[in-house]
């Protein structure tokens, strides 16, 4: 099942759905590219402009809304969106490309996100210090920042924006949100969600558009922090724009994780685990895994296995029940995807499985990659070091422990990493050692909850990680108020 007419696309300014006049957009299915998902005029500078004006206005009546009255809108807009998620589910699936299993979950992962910060009423506002001097209190109490540019790629199309977006209404802020517009049906229903949920118009404004609306977005003066999740390259740049303007900056970058096998590891479940965590979502994430580390001991029964269920994955339309893994989201992804894999061949990686791209039937029509494992020995290959977004594996040994975490560290990114052992000493010294903001245990690489930290060391992010009570550090700035009282009344 596709979705056989393409949806009108409109932008949410103000509290109104207006239709761009900017240039056209087109969103297509991945799985068969020639049909459209949907088509319309891009937001405009001036619809810029007016989207930041009416987030200021709305900003200050919002912020002073209680809380538990701002936290009711969310878990309205959470019941909004349980109901649609089927069908949102399986227009995710036909934009994006992941499967209708996956895409139905990922809908309602964004009704659980706005459910937990929907209930911010209820837990810490704040904190109470001790005063060295008689009859003071110091308290440290939270305030929003104002308008926050949110900008969101196109891999988690209404899970990643409800993890910023919820947050940022909780505490009082208002939201100027472009989407990537490879995906904004779901944008479209996150948006309308929130609206007919009760959020004050200006509150959230969409703006769908290409980079140059993203550019505007972050250097525009009435936008007081800036909230991103995408590339490398991008989101240094924002950063440097946004310190530019003196305005704070999250971003949320590359990934190109490991997940380290050693000898003692459960076999079976690593090999799911492993799996899972490389062709999920086509390996679209940015918690994917994309570099294994084995052990020599479990090396070859290791990878017998692995490649034997790579190349039995079902590769097909991701709306058919039977797919197990869907297509890349566009041609420019199966381009760099597809030159990344015979890069890898080049340079002397042993394909052991994928690597040959479809050539006949829908698979071809489509922006397919097979699932592909790549075995390296000692030679420097950029698909150990470069992020491909893809469904692609490079693989390395190590003849022991230390080595294979030595492998696992060896990159510029830092954002995820898995390990599999049953050794907790070896658990321990993978908790020590490996420099990553998210680490598995004996699971893939990938997954985050809602309420606990989410971002990466080293290259893999800049500013306060996002979700859980660490989000607050971003969406709210601290003032810490000496209370005092005057002299007794008689």
């Amino acid at each position: 099942m596709t979705i056989s007419t393409p949806t009108t696309l409109q932008h949410l300014v103000a509290g109104e759905w207006l239709s761009g006049s900017g240039a056209e957009l087109r969103s297509v299915n991945p799985a068969r590219p020639q049909i459209t998902v949907a088509a319309g005029g891009s937001a405009t500078t001036e619809d810029l402009n007016t989207a930041v004006g009416a987030a200021a206005a709305a900003q200050r009546g919002w912020a002073a809304t209680p809380m538990h009255q701002r936290g009711a809108v969310l878990v309205a807009a959470a019941e909004v969106i349980e109901r649609n998620a089927q069908a949102w589910g399986l227009d995710l699936a036909a934009e994006e490309g992941k499967t209708k299993a996956e895409a139905i979950g990922e809908v309602r992962r964004a009704a659980q996100i706005l459910r937990y910060y929907g209930n911010e009423g209820d837990r810490q506002a704040g904190d109470i210090y001790s005063s060295p001097r008689a009859g003071e209190q110091i308290l440290v109490t939270r305030k929003p920042i104002g308008v926050i540019g949110v900008i969101t790629p196109f891999n988690f199309p209404i899970a990643i924006p409800a993890w910023k977006i919820a947050p940022a209404l909780i505490y009082g802020n208002a939201v100027v949100w472009k989407p990537a517009s490879t995906v904004p049906l779901l944008a479209m229903h996150l948006a309308s969600a929130l609206n007919s949920a009760g959020l004050p118009a200006g509150a959230l404004n969409l703006l769908i558009g290409d980079s140059a609306l993203g550019d505007g977005i972050v250097n525009h003066a009435g936008v007081d922090a800036v909230t991103f999740t995408g590339s490398t390259g991008i989101g240094r740049r924002i950063a440097a724009a946004a310190a530019a303007r003196g305005v704070p900056a999250q971003c949320e970058m590359g990934g190109k994780n490991a997940a380290v096998v050693l000898d003692d590891a459960d076999i079976d479940l690593a090999v799911e685990q492993v799996m899972l965590g490389a062709f999920r979502s086509t390996g679209q994430k940015c918690t994917a895994t994309s570099r294994l580390v084995v052990t020599e001991g479990i090396a070859d029964r290791f990878l017998e296995r692995l490649v034997a269920q790579a190349t039995a994955l079902t590769v097909g339309d991701p709306t058919d029940d039977a797919t197990q893994m869907g297509p890349v989201v566009n041609e420019s992804a199966h381009k760099t995807i597809s030159t990344g894999i015979a890069t890898a061949a080049a340079q002397g990686a042993s394909i052991l499985a994928g690597g040959s791209p479809y050539r006949d039937g829908a698979l071809a029509d489509g922006y397919f990659i097979a699932p592909t494992v790549a075995e390296l020995g000692d030679q420097t290959a950029d698909v150990w070091t470069e992020e491909l977004f893809g469904p692609v594996l490079a693989v390395r040994r190590a003849a022991n422990a230390q080595e294979a975490f030595t492998l696992a560290n060896d990159s510029e990114f830092g954002l995820s990493a898995a390990v599999f052992t049953q050794d907790l000493t070896r658990a321990l010294e993978a908790v020590e050692h490996l420099d990553v903001g998210v680490l598995h245990v004996n699971s893939e690489s990938a997954g985050a909850d809602p309420h606990v930290p989410f971002g990466g060391a080293k290259k893999s992010g800049l500013g306060p990680k996002e979700q859980g009570s660490a989000a607050r550090e971003f969406f709210t700035h601290t003032t810490t108020v000496y209370l005092r009282g005057g002299a007794p009344r008689a």
